[in-house]
């Protein structure tokens, strides 16, 4: 059997299972939802981006979307790998022909088709039911923001699970790294909203960033929308995680 046809068949494989999570199919695709929807009900009115007012819907649009590009990658990638190193399905898995690069890269590409897809949902939720435009002359920039944040955000999935020993600690451990972020990163709050120093903070870490290039897709007037320094800076912390990842990825259980 050649490369790309196994490789294909075991993304089938990791796509299934997926699908027949009801846990991973909640927090992944749902909740962004949810929480679209509750914003857009509660918070009305306009807001300022790069000194443009635009709608809070508009804002909130791409926000739910890094959110969701988040929970796709990172976190249930995270919980993924943990639960089946400590059950001893990656150690079983390594022992067979199966190469361990066709493991990992189909696990993170069904965390990046996954994010992709969610993206799209937002995106024609936020259309049909909150009048936000399909951004056109800067979809390029949307995408590669899309597929940037998807691609870094999974090596840094596999980067800390390498430090989580316990299945029951992943799904605690994935959000808690991250849900702080997001009220401080412009994911939920307005960034002339923010105290200077939590802006500070936040500027420090990819969430920020990844949320800053997809809201420029969403507001520019003008220009493909490529944030060449934001995804520069996302890209980053990615290949520092992928680089974690190569030196301390365990394919054996690590409890007890």
């Amino acid at each position: 059997m050649t490369g790309p046809r196994l490789l294909a068949l075991q993304m089938r494989s990791d796509l299934t299972r997926f699908s027949r999570n009801p846990q991973s199919r909640y927090f992944t695709l749902l909740l962004p939802i949810v929480f679209l929807v509750i914003f857009a009900a509660i918070f009305k009115g306009n807001t300022l981006v790069n000194g443009r007012a635009v709608k809070l819907t508009t804002f909130y649009v791409p926000g739910i979307m890094a959110l969701g590009i988040i929970s796709a990658t990172y976190v249930n990638l995270t919980v993924s790998v943990v639960a089946r190193r400590e059950s001893g399905e990656l150690k079983r898995v390594r022992g067979t022909p199966l190469p361990a690069g066709f493991v990992i890269a189909s696990r993170a590409a069904v965390g990046i088709i996954v994010a992709v897809v969610m993206c799209a949902v937002l995106m024609l939720i936020g259309r049909l039911a909150y009048g936000v435009p399909i951004p056109r002359g800067s979809m390029p920039g949307l995408v590669l923001a899309v597929v940037v944040g998807a691609a870094s955000f999974c090596c840094l999935g596999f980067a800390i699970s390498s430090f989580i020993t316990e299945t029951d600690a992943a799904a605690p451990l994935a959000n808690l790294t991250v849900l702080p972020l997001y009220f401080i990163s412009g994911v939920f709050i307005p960034e002339s909203q923010i105290p200077r120093l939590l802006h500070d903070i936040a500027n420090l870490f990819p969430i920020r960033h990844l949320a800053q290039a997809l809201l420029i897709s969403f507001t520019t007037a003008h220009g493909s929308g490529i944030r060449a320094g934001d995804l520069l800076i996302v890209a980053a912390w990615g290949a520092a995680g992928l680089l974690i990842a190569s030196r301390t990825f365990q394919w054996s259980p690590r409890a007890g």
